[in-house]
């Protein structure tokens, strides 16, 4: 049964627009023509999607470009480097439809380090000496799957290290519609306890799709203990929890999971305090706790958008308030438009700090800054000084090499490095090398 007390989707916020059709909203007409045409060239190169809940229930439209929503959502000429955009400027000059050759935008799509951390190559397991198709496993007791199905969101945040999923670079697109292979490869693999249903969003797919993976893991896979979805559609579409038949299979099928003595988690992407406001996500997620389901949140840290330690310390108060246990917060990772949302280290370490030190203990549950490096998770552990110097500790949270978790290493302080390789070890002799 839907949701009492909550009302349907309004045609307006069912709709969705992609790429160029961004452009068509009256809310961007009041911006200068050189940004909407800079906007143009950025969604050949980068994927851009929105449907009609964030444009009508999230953006302050009174505060574009400003908006952190819009932000997170829109496209931005300075999410590309200066020359780049110049390259494609000009090859759109130089075609009949205005629009840069198709080469021109593949030549770009591969300087923005489209395969981060090596994933395609150090992260896909192999069965009888072939790649599981849709599968990585890089941390020894949790394996991600990635449904065919699931390989779109419900709105695309401009940031999104798996951007190459969603523009046709069928040589970086991991996915799978055969859960077999996985259950196969998990039957050699007793160490693994955890299972991410991963994407994309997993929650675009229709609840009896969602099963056809969900079923047969359960069933076949004694070792798997955890269960969990990552998804931003409490934050883009809630509707997806509250209202129809759909919501309802899709608790049911929740239900299920638990009754099979699983943890079933929900690993909510939040980004920002507003995303929390609409009645819908309060609905939301007092639904999927209902089914004996749990809530954790996410996000990165994105400049522009929740660079402000009152930002996360208003996220994290107010997940505890809805029951969601704050998890993570991430370092932009070094792909697409890194340059233009990322935020120093040191300076993400201070905003965690702040809001840390402005939480209770409660929603001090939440770890970073961390960045999900090729050799594991690094946290940024604190600041230290010897003598002179002032020095990062970064210690692993979780690794590739199981043996790695807790070590420690030393960097020299920089005002300006945002990710790990653009650090000094403090002594290479001494200590090993996180970023190693």
């Amino acid at each position: 049964m839907t949701a009492p007390g909550i009302d349907r989707p309004t045609e307006a916020e069912r709709r969705t627009l992609h790429g160029q059709q961004l452009l068509t909203l009256d809310g961007l007409r009041s911006l200068p023509e050189h940004l909407r045409a800079d906007m143009s060239l950025v969604t050949q190169v980068l994927p851009f999607k929105v449907n009609g809940y964030v444009l009508e229930r999230l953006i302050d439209w009174s505060n574009i470009p400003d908006d952190p929503i819009f932000r997170l959502t829109f496209p931005h000429s300075e999410m590309l480097p200066g020359p780049v955009l110049e390259m494609l400027r000009f090859s759109a000059t130089s075609t009949a439809d205005g629009k840069a050759a198709p080469e021109v935008v593949s030549d770009v799509r591969r300087l923005l380090n489209p395969d981060p951390s090596h994933q395609m190559a150090l992260n896909v397991p192999l069965l009888d000496g072939h790649p599981v198709k849709g599968v990585q496993h890089k941390y020894q007791e949790t394996v991600l799957v990635f449904p065919s199905q699931g390989q779109t969101c419900h709105s695309y945040c401009g940031y999104c290290f798996r951007w190459p999923q969603f523009v046709g670079k069928h040589e970086l697109r991991h996915t799978t519609n055969d859960v077999t292979e996985v259950v196969e490869y998990l039957a050699t693999q007793p160490a693994v306890t955890d299972v991410i249903i991963t994407g994309g969003d997993p929650m675009v797919m229709r609840t009896e799709l969602l099963e056809r993976y969900l079923l047969p893991l359960l069933e076949r896979c004694p070792n798997l203990r955890n269960i969990r979805i990552g998804t931003k559609a409490l934050a883009y579409w809630p509707y997806r929890f509250t209202w129809g038949e759909q919501a309802d299979s899709l608790l049911g099928l929740f239900e299920r999971v638990v009754a099979t003595g699983r943890s079933l988690t929900v690993m909510a992407h939040l980004s920002h305090p507003r995303e929390m406001l609409p009645p819908q996500f309060e609905l939301a997620v007092r639904r999927i706790r209902s089914t004996g389901a749990t809530v954790r949140s996410q996000a990165p840290l994105i400049r522009g958008v929740n660079d402000r330690a009152e930002a996360w310390a208003s996220l994290w108060t107010n997940q505890v308030r809805f029951g969601i246990t704050p998890y993570y917060m991430f370092v932009e990772r070094d792909t697409g438009s890194h340059a233009y949302y990322s935020v120093p280290l040191a300076r993400a370490h201070r905003i965690y700090t702040d809001a840390i030190r402005a939480v209770s203990g409660l929603a001090r549950s939440a770890r970073g800054p961390v960045l999900s490096a090729p050799p594991g998770k690094i946290l940024v552990d604190g600041v230290v000084d010897l003598g002179d110097q002032r020095l990062f500790s970064c210690r692993f949270i979780q690794a590739r090499d199981a043996d790695r978790v807790g070590e420690i290493s030393l960097y020299h302080w920089d005002d300006s490095a945002t990710w790990i390789d653009q650090l000094k070890p403090y002594d290479p002799d001494a200590f090993h090398s996180v970023g190693d």
